[in-house]
């Protein structure tokens, strides 16, 4: 089993890798259309001209299927967890059905399968910006928030991340005598470093350009742009504040 800060970080990493690499406050990019990327999603979304149209900045009625977006470090898979738990719906963790024991992947067809079985549902909330299944999870998705903070939010993040993670290898060096994930931390902690400063300016880019495709634009997208902002959201959309 992987522990789960470790794996929390890999799962970022992985993603910003995967995905195009592409101070407070929020803006709202809603839209309605139709999707033709996937069969089953063009059938659902036939009607969406007829569907009053939805306002994720303010309240989620009519968003069923939530994606969170953001960089590593950004706090997505936390949210998306606290998010779905406040709705009563279902998180799915899209990294999880990515990642097996001592960091083994699972093969594309498998993750594909995995994904397409675990999003199947009608309500859920998830995480996430691997590229290998975007064409199965936007298509279905109904709403995206877009965790898009200042690089250093990320950049502190992960700092504590790795330093709470070296802590508790260190304390179980010292009972075991074994070091053996000492230097796989050091070396995860670099790459998230160096995948969130790389990230930064792609996903300002092209998410934008990627919302505004003909085939994305079912997709009603919450642009947030500091932990603040995301926190006065939480409140707002769930009328109940996530921890501190």
């Amino acid at each position: 089993m992987l522990a789960p800060l470790a794996r929390e970080e890999l799962e970022d990493m992985t993603d910003e890798r995967e995905a195009d690499q592409t101070q407070g406050g929020a803006e709202l990019h809603a839209r309605q259309g139709e999707t033709t990327v996937a069969t089953r999603a063009a059938a659902d979304h036939s009607a969406t001209n007829q569907q009053q149209q939805r306002d994720p900045l303010n309240t989620l009625t009519g968003c069923e299927r939530i994606l969170i977006l953001g960089r590593t470090g950004s706090g997505k898979t936390t949210l998306a967890r606290e998010l779905a738990a406040a709705l009563g719906v279902p998180h799915v963790e899209l990294d999880s059905l990515y990642f097996g024991p001592d960091f083994s992947r699972a093969p594309l067809s498998l993750l594909r399968d995995r994904t397409s079985a675990a999003i199947a549902g009608d309500r859920w909330v998830t995480d996430g910006n691997k590229r290998a299944v975007r064409d199965l999870v936007w298509p279905w998705a109904d709403t995206i928030i877009w965790l898009d903070y200042p690089v250093y939010v990320s950049l502190w993040r992960l700092a504590k991340r790795a330093r709470t993670r070296t802590s508790a290898l260190s304390a179980q060096a010292a009972q075991t005598g074994r070091r053996t994930g000492l230097p796989k931390q050091m070396l995860a902690a670099a790459r998230g470093v160096l995948t969130a400063l790389r990230s930064h300016r792609g996903q300002r880019r092209k998410y934008p350009r990627m919302f505004a495709h003909p085939a994305n634009q079912h997709l009603a997208v919450a642009r947030l742009r500091s932990p603040r902002a995301t926190r006065q959201w939480m409140a707002r959309v769930t009328e109940v504040g996530p921890p501190a």
